[in-house]
Formats: C-alpha cells, sequence, structure tokens
C-alpha cells in the first residue's frame, strides 16, 4: 500500500511539474497503470458510480503511459465509453484525456479538436487551456520543420538542375 502512495504522489508531482512548465505533460508508469487495474477489477463488486471512477483513473493513467500500447487501450476505453456520457464534466474529463491520449500518439490535430471541444464545455478550464498551448506549439514546430525539410529539398532539386545546366555549357 506504501508503494501505491508512493507511486500516488509520483502523479501528483508530475501534474505540479505540468503547470510549473518544468514537463509538459505528465507521465504514468507501468506499476500505476497495474495499480488502476487491480482497483477496476476489485471495483467490479462495488457501486457502478464505484466503477465509473475506477476506470476513469485507469483511462488517466493508461494516456499518461509512456509505452504506445497502453496510450491506444486508454484512447479506445475513452471513444468507448464517450457516447454514452451525458454529465457534461465527465464529458470535458473525457474529452480531455483524448485529446492528451492523441497528443502522445502523434496525432495533434485531433489532439487540438478534442481540446477545443473540451473548452466548449468549459473555457477557463486551465489544464485545457494549457494543452492546447502545448498542442499548438507542437504543431508549429513540426510546421517550421517541415518547412525547413521542404525548402533543403528545394534548395537541392534547384542546385542540381543549376549543376546540370552549367556541365551542359
Amino acid at each position: 500500500m506504501a508503494k501505491l502512495e508512493a507511486k500516488l504522489g509520483m502523479i501528483v508531482d508530475s501534474v505540479g511539474n505540468f503547470f510549473s512548465g518544468k514537463d509538459q505533460l505528465p507521465w504514468c508508469d507501468p506499476d500505476i497503470v497495474a495499480g488502476c487495474e487491480r482497483e477496476v477489477a476489485e471495483a467490479g463488486k462495488q457501486s457502478d458510480e464505484f466503477l465509473q471512477e475506477c476506470l476513469l483513473r485507469l483511462s488517466w493513467a493508461l494516456v499518461h503511459s509512456k509505452r504506445p500500447q497502453d496510450v491506444q487501450r486508454g484512447i479506445a476505453m475513452l471513444e468507448g465509453s464517450l457516447p454514452s456520457t451525458i454529465d457534461p464534466l465527465q464529458q470535458r474529463e473525457k474529452l480531455y484525456l483524448l485529446a492528451v491520449g492523441y497528443y502522445r500518439s502523434g496525432d495533434y490535430s485531433k489532439s487540438r479538436d478534442l481540446v477545443e471541444r473540451c473548452l466548449v464545455i468549459a473555457p477557463d478550464w486551465r489544464q485545457a487551456v494549457t494543452l492546447k498551448t502545448v498542442v499548438e506549439d507542437r504543431i508549429t514546430k513540426d510546421g517550421v520543420i517541415g518547412l525547413g525539410i521542404a525548402a533543403t529539398a528545394v534548395g537541392l532539386i534547384a542546385g542540381g538542375i543549376a549543376a546540370a545546366v552549367s556541365r551542359k555549357k
């Protein structure tokens, strides 16, 4: 139990780092994912509401995992449960976690769309505003890198053509 509390303390620290700018998004290690999976298995004996809370914690752990297969599992869980979610706060949470999952998997435009849907529900939610900034910065960074690659390719082609023309003269 003390080990799980220590791991949860690490989650709290990583969330703190998220807001301080030290880390873009918090990470979750496999031990926490396993703890959440055990919690879900044991929650089956409890109320449905408690089970849903445990599933949301597991989804959080999965989309924040460093393992891509965990992130994909988290995305699948959230996408499966989102259509039946009526409560706006739970919709907000699930949309946010989906946005994190898609960010982690490299689908930045899908992540941005989801975080914007989240901000429709809660326009001033700092976590979502911060995630939107992180996603947009990543899209901009990737765009700049893409432009640099394209400019280099054009330069190489133009240089090749110029060299070919000068050889023929």
